[in-house]
């Protein structure tokens, strides 16, 4: 029993979990939540069905730890930009990309996976409340470092926009009508950040 256990190191099991909950989020921004069972989850980390129990008391304790984790990356990559308004608008336009649209695996949670989180039990939308309130808490520090609470429904309005347009343009079997829709999308975006900011100042 003790050679065993002495296998494994002491952070193997947190490493594990990670591990489930990153591959897990991929799986469910790409193929959703209700086409991902646990034993396909399970597989993409490299584990059998047995060992899930190990980690989560359910599929639904899976998702909501996926969607916070994924919220938390989203809320990471904001480190990377440049502050104030330019900023924001460089992340309208990566969200509004053709290149984010065509891999959700990599993407957003909310775009990927709202329609399917409204339906969760309210565990699951409490953990999204939070932290895409987080998320869009940080991006209105950035448009009004002085008063953030001044600039949140805008936001949070700008990042309804852009989920929207970006779940039409992934439905849309015509390409041209779906990249229009992206620059018409950023075209919206700017322009009530601009009213915002001008407002602000």
């Amino acid at each position: 029993m003790e050679e065993r256990m002495a296998r494994y190191p002491s952070d193997h099991k947190g490493a594990t979990r990670q591990r489930i909950i990153e591959t897990a989020g991929r799986r469910l921004k790409r193929n959703g939540i209700d086409g991902s069972g646990v034993a396909a989850l399970m597989k993409d980390a490299g584990l059998t069905n047995g060992a899930f129990y190990a980690h989560f008391t359910s599929k639904e304790d899976l998702v909501a730890t996926a969607i916070s984790e994924q919220l938390r990356e989203q809320r990471r990559l904001l480190a990377d930009i440049p502050p104030g308004r330019a900023g924001i608008e460089q992340v309208v336009r990566r969200y509004l990309s053709p290149e984010h649209r065509d891999n959700p695996e990599d993407g957003c949670p909310s775009a990927a996976l709202l329609d399917e989180i409204s339906r969760c039990p309210e565990a699951t939308r409490q953990v999204y409340t939070e932290g895409g309130l987080a998320f869009i808490d940080d991006l209105a520090a950035r448009l009004a470092p002085h008063d953030p609470r001044s600039a949140r429904t805008t936001i949070a309005s700008v990042y309804a926009l852009m989920i929207g347009t970006l779940q039409l343009s992934r439905t849309l079997t015509d390409p041209q009508l779906a990249d229009d829709l992206l620059d018409q999308g950023i075209r919206n975006a700017i322009s009530v950040l601009d009213t915002a900011t001008a407002t602000i100042a």
